[in-house]
Protein backbone atom coordinates (compact mmCIF):
# COMPACT_ATOMS: atom_id res chain seq x y z
CA UNK A 1 0.00 0.00 0.00
CA UNK A 2 1.36 3.41 -0.92
CA UNK A 3 1.37 6.27 1.54
CA UNK A 4 -1.38 8.82 1.13
CA UNK A 5 -0.28 12.17 -0.23
CA UNK A 6 -0.34 15.13 2.12
CA UNK A 7 -3.65 16.96 2.36
CA UNK A 8 -4.61 20.34 3.72
CA UNK A 9 -6.15 20.86 7.16
CA UNK A 10 -9.56 21.57 5.61
CA UNK A 11 -9.73 17.96 4.44
CA UNK A 12 -10.01 16.64 8.00
CA UNK A 13 -13.57 17.91 8.44
CA UNK A 14 -16.21 15.39 9.49
CA UNK A 15 -18.02 15.75 6.16
CA UNK A 16 -14.90 14.89 4.18
CA UNK A 17 -14.10 11.93 6.44
CA UNK A 18 -17.69 10.68 6.06
CA UNK A 19 -17.43 11.01 2.26
CA UNK A 20 -14.08 9.19 2.30
CA UNK A 21 -15.67 6.40 4.37
CA UNK A 22 -18.57 6.16 1.92
CA UNK A 23 -16.20 5.98 -1.05
CA UNK A 24 -14.21 3.28 0.76
CA UNK A 25 -17.39 1.31 1.46
CA UNK A 26 -18.25 1.65 -2.24
CA UNK A 27 -14.84 0.35 -3.24
CA UNK A 28 -15.30 -2.62 -0.89
CA UNK A 29 -18.63 -3.35 -2.61
CA UNK A 30 -17.03 -3.03 -6.05
CA UNK A 31 -14.25 -5.44 -5.14
CA UNK A 32 -16.87 -7.95 -4.01
CA UNK A 33 -19.06 -7.30 -7.04
CA UNK A 34 -16.26 -7.75 -9.53
CA UNK A 35 -15.63 -11.17 -8.00
CA UNK A 36 -19.16 -12.06 -9.05
CA UNK A 37 -18.87 -10.32 -12.43
CA UNK A 38 -15.64 -12.09 -13.36
CA UNK A 39 -17.05 -15.51 -12.63
CA UNK A 40 -19.63 -15.13 -15.43
CA UNK A 41 -17.34 -13.68 -18.10
CA UNK A 42 -14.72 -15.16 -20.38
CA UNK A 43 -11.84 -14.04 -22.56
CA UNK A 44 -11.48 -10.27 -23.07
CA UNK A 45 -14.44 -9.39 -20.87
CA UNK A 46 -12.98 -11.39 -17.99
CA UNK A 47 -9.61 -9.69 -18.49
CA UNK A 48 -11.41 -6.31 -18.37
CA UNK A 49 -13.12 -7.30 -15.13
CA UNK A 50 -9.76 -8.35 -13.69
CA UNK A 51 -8.22 -4.98 -14.61
CA UNK A 52 -11.17 -3.15 -13.06
CA UNK A 53 -10.84 -5.24 -9.91
CA UNK A 54 -7.17 -4.30 -9.63
CA UNK A 55 -8.00 -0.60 -10.01
CA UNK A 56 -10.67 -0.83 -7.32
CA UNK A 57 -8.32 -2.67 -4.98
CA UNK A 58 -5.71 0.09 -5.43
CA UNK A 59 -8.28 2.82 -4.83
CA UNK A 60 -9.59 0.98 -1.78
CA UNK A 61 -6.06 0.85 -0.38
CA UNK A 62 -5.52 4.53 -1.19
CA UNK A 63 -8.74 5.53 0.57
CA UNK A 64 -7.78 3.47 3.63
CA UNK A 65 -4.39 5.22 3.75
CA UNK A 66 -6.03 8.65 3.44
CA UNK A 67 -8.39 7.88 6.31
CA UNK A 68 -5.58 6.59 8.49
CA UNK A 69 -3.60 9.76 7.73
CA UNK A 70 -6.59 11.72 9.09
CA UNK A 71 -6.64 9.57 12.25
CA UNK A 72 -9.93 7.98 11.19
CA UNK A 73 -10.59 4.25 11.44
CA UNK A 74 -11.40 3.01 7.91
CA UNK A 75 -14.70 1.22 7.48
CA UNK A 76 -14.21 -2.53 7.05
CA UNK A 77 -15.51 -4.58 4.17
CA UNK A 78 -18.60 -6.69 4.78
CA UNK A 79 -18.37 -10.45 4.47
CA UNK A 80 -20.93 -10.35 1.64
CA UNK A 81 -23.05 -7.81 -0.22
CA UNK A 82 -26.59 -8.03 -1.56
CA UNK A 83 -26.57 -7.66 -5.32
CA UNK A 84 -29.18 -5.34 -6.87
CA UNK A 85 -30.42 -8.18 -9.13
CA UNK A 86 -29.69 -11.79 -9.93
CA UNK A 87 -26.50 -12.40 -11.89
CA UNK A 88 -26.57 -15.66 -13.79
CA UNK A 89 -24.89 -15.05 -17.14
CA UNK A 90 -22.49 -12.78 -19.00
CA UNK A 91 -25.14 -10.22 -19.86
CA UNK A 92 -26.29 -9.73 -16.27
CA UNK A 93 -22.64 -9.72 -15.13
CA UNK A 94 -21.88 -6.83 -17.52
CA UNK A 95 -24.97 -5.02 -16.30
CA UNK A 96 -23.84 -5.46 -12.69
CA UNK A 97 -20.40 -4.07 -13.54
CA UNK A 98 -22.05 -0.99 -15.05
CA UNK A 99 -24.25 -0.50 -11.99
CA UNK A 100 -21.28 -0.90 -9.64
CA UNK A 101 -19.35 1.77 -11.53
CA UNK A 102 -22.30 4.18 -11.67
CA UNK A 103 -22.97 3.86 -7.94
CA UNK A 104 -19.32 4.32 -7.11
CA UNK A 105 -19.13 7.40 -9.34
CA UNK A 106 -21.87 8.98 -7.23
CA UNK A 107 -19.82 8.41 -4.07
CA UNK A 108 -16.80 10.10 -5.60
CA UNK A 109 -19.05 12.99 -6.70
CA UNK A 110 -20.11 13.29 -3.05
CA UNK A 111 -16.47 13.47 -2.00
CA UNK A 112 -15.87 16.31 -4.44
CA UNK A 113 -19.09 17.98 -3.30
CA UNK A 114 -18.11 18.18 0.37
CA UNK A 115 -15.18 20.38 -0.48
CA UNK A 116 -12.30 17.98 -0.91
CA UNK A 117 -9.23 20.05 -1.80
CA UNK A 118 -5.94 19.64 -3.63
CA UNK A 119 -4.75 16.10 -4.21
CA UNK A 120 -7.91 14.60 -2.71
CA UNK A 121 -10.13 16.54 -5.09
CA UNK A 122 -7.92 15.49 -8.02
CA UNK A 123 -8.07 11.86 -6.87
CA UNK A 124 -11.88 11.93 -6.51
CA UNK A 125 -12.38 13.71 -9.83
CA UNK A 126 -10.19 11.21 -11.64
CA UNK A 127 -11.96 8.29 -9.97
CA UNK A 128 -15.40 9.70 -10.84
CA UNK A 129 -14.43 10.16 -14.50
CA UNK A 130 -12.88 6.69 -14.62
CA UNK A 131 -16.02 5.06 -13.21
CA UNK A 132 -18.16 6.88 -15.79
CA UNK A 133 -16.00 5.63 -18.66
CA UNK A 134 -15.92 2.09 -17.30
CA UNK A 135 -19.71 2.07 -16.74
CA UNK A 136 -20.26 2.96 -20.40
CA UNK A 137 -17.78 0.29 -21.49
CA UNK A 138 -19.86 -2.26 -19.59
CA UNK A 139 -22.98 -1.08 -21.41
CA UNK A 140 -24.48 1.60 -19.15
CA UNK A 141 -26.00 4.62 -20.81
CA UNK A 142 -23.72 7.66 -20.83
CA UNK A 143 -24.99 10.58 -18.75
CA UNK A 144 -24.39 14.30 -18.91
CA UNK A 145 -23.53 14.37 -15.21
CA UNK A 146 -21.70 11.12 -14.29
CA UNK A 147 -22.31 10.15 -10.70
CA UNK A 148 -25.08 12.72 -10.31
CA UNK A 149 -27.80 11.44 -12.64
CA UNK A 150 -31.17 11.18 -10.90
CA UNK A 151 -30.11 13.02 -7.76
CA UNK A 152 -32.25 15.80 -6.28
CA UNK A 153 -31.49 19.19 -7.78
CA UNK A 154 -29.82 17.80 -10.90
CA UNK A 155 -31.19 18.50 -14.38
CA UNK A 156 -33.24 15.75 -16.00
CA UNK A 157 -32.41 15.01 -19.65
CA UNK A 158 -35.28 15.94 -21.98
CA UNK A 159 -35.99 12.34 -22.97
CA UNK A 160 -36.50 11.43 -19.26
CA UNK A 161 -38.56 14.44 -18.17
CA UNK A 162 -41.85 12.95 -19.28
CA UNK A 163 -42.51 15.95 -21.53
CA UNK A 164 -43.11 15.64 -25.26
Amino acid sequence: MSAAPATSGAVSSDAVIDALQSALAGEHACVYGYGVVGSYLSDDAQAGARRALEIHERRRDDLRARLLALDAEPVAALAAYTLPFAVDDGSSARELAGVLEERLGALYADLIGVGAEGDLREFATGAMADTAVRAVRWGAEPTAFPGLQGRPGMPVPEDESGQD
